[in-house]
C-alpha cells in the first residue's frame, strides 16, 4: 500500500487506471505476471492487489474519492507519508478509527489481510504470497480451489470403487451432460453394444447424429500405455471412424499421449483427474449445498452522479 500512498503524494487527482499501470511500470511487472488470475478467474491477481489497497487507503481515510475512479490522498495520508514509514500495513491502519470501524462492519474475526504492492525485491507474482500479501478475494478463490480439489480426489475414489456397469452408466450420464449422444435413452442403447475390437460403444456427437464418436471406457488402476490406444485407434480405423474419446479412472504412459499427437485420427485422451474435473463441472455424481456471488459496484449505474 505504500507505493501507492506515495503514487498520490504529489496531492494531484489520479485515475485509478492510469495508477495500475504506473504502479506495473514501476515494479516492471511483466505481461506475463499482469496476466496471471485469481484462482477463481475473475480478475487480475495484480490488478486486484492494487484495488483492494485502494479500498483499505480509502477506509483509513488516507485517500479519497470525489468522483468516479479518480482518487487523491488526504492531509493525513500526506502526514503519514511525511512520517517516511518502511511500509504501510494492517498495524499501520489500525491506528485510525475510521479502520476499525471498517473491520467490525466486515465482522471479521480475524484481522484483515492486506493487500500489498507487490515488491519485486522481497515479493514476486510468481511466488506464493506470504498471507498478509492476500486480498478477501484469493482467500475466497483459494477456499473455493481447496474445497474443489477434496471434492474431486474423494470423486474419484468412488468412480474406482463402482462396479464395471455403475462405470459404463456414469461415462453416459457425463457424456449427454456435456451435450453429447442425443438423448440419454439413444445414449444408453449406444454404448457397450459395440464391443468391435476395442470399442466400448459409439455416441452422437450431436442431438441431430450428423456425426459419431467412438468411446473407449476404462475402469482400472494401471497406466494405459500406447498398445491400448493403438488397438482402439485400429478399431476407429477399421470403422471408418475419425473420432474417438478414450475415458479410464487412472493416467496415460507419455508413450500413449505422444501417439494421439502424430496420428490423423482424432482421439481425446480423458484421464482420472480430468473425468472428475468434467463430473464436477457438469454435476455429474456431485449436487450443490451453497452457492456464493461474489460483487463489485457497478460503476456504470453511478455514471454522472458525481461528474
Amino acid at each position: 500500500m505504500l507505493p501507492f500512498l506515495r503514487l498520490a503524494g504529489d496531492s494531484e487527482e489520479h485515475r485509478f487506471r492510469e495508477a495500475v499501470e504506473q504502479l506495473a511500470i514501476e515494479f516492471s511487472i511483466t505481461d506475463e505476471e499482469r496476466n496471471i488470475m485469481l484462482p477463481s478467474g475473475t480478475a487480475p491477481l495484480f490488478d486486484n492487489r492494487v484495488g483492494w489497497a485502494r479500498t483499505y487507503l480509502k477506509q483509513a481515510a488516507l485517500i479519497e474519492s470525489r468522483k468516479r475512479g479518480f482518487f487523491r490522498i488526504t492531509p493525513r495520508g500526506l502526514h503519514l507519508l511525511n512520517q517516511k514509514p518502511n511500509r504501510i500495513d494492517n498495524s499501520t491502519l489500525e491506528q485510525y478509527p475510521e479502520f476499525l470501524e471498517f473491520k467490525l462492519r466486515r465482522n471479521e474475526e480475524r484481522p484483515i489481510v492486506s493487500p500489498l504492492i507487490v515488491n519485486k525485491v522481497s515479493t514476486s507474482l510468481r511466488d506464493a504470497p506470504a498471507p498478509s500479501d492476500i486480498t478477501p478475494e484469493e482467500l475466497f478463490s483459494q477456499a473455493y480451489e481447496r474445497l474443489r480439489s477434496n471434492l474431486e480426489i474423494e470423486l474419484l475414489e468412488q468412480v474406482k470403487a463402482s462396479s464395471p456397469a455403475f462405470f459404463e452408466r456414469l461415462v453416459i450420464d457425463l457424456l449427454v451432460a456435456m451435450g453429447y449422444g442425443g438423448s440419454r435413452q439413444d445414449a444408453g442403447r449406444a454404448i457397450g453394444k459395440s464391443g468391435d475390437g476395442g470399442i466400448d460403444g459409439i455416441i452422437k456427437e450431436d442431438k441431430l447424429g450428423l456425426d459419431v464418436l467412438y468411446v473407449q471406457a476404462k475402469r482400472w488402476e494401471g497406466t494405459v500405455g500406447r498398445p491400448e490406444i493403438q488397438k482402439f485407434s485400429g478399431a476407429l480405423q477399421g470403422q471408418r471412424a475419425h473420432k474417438g474419446v478414450f475415458i479410464t479412472t487412472s493416467n496415460f504412459s507419455k508413450d500413449a499421449e505422444e501417439f494421439v499427437r502424430i496420428i490423423s485420427t482424432k482421439i481425446i485422451l480423458i484421464n482420472g483427474e480430468q473425468l472428475a474435473t468434467l463430473m464436477v463441472d457438469h454435476n455429474v455424481g456431485v449436487s450443490p449445498i451453497s452457492k456464493f456471488e461474489l460483487k463489485r459496484i457497478d460503476s456504470d449505474y453511478f455514471d454522472g452522479e458525481n461528474v
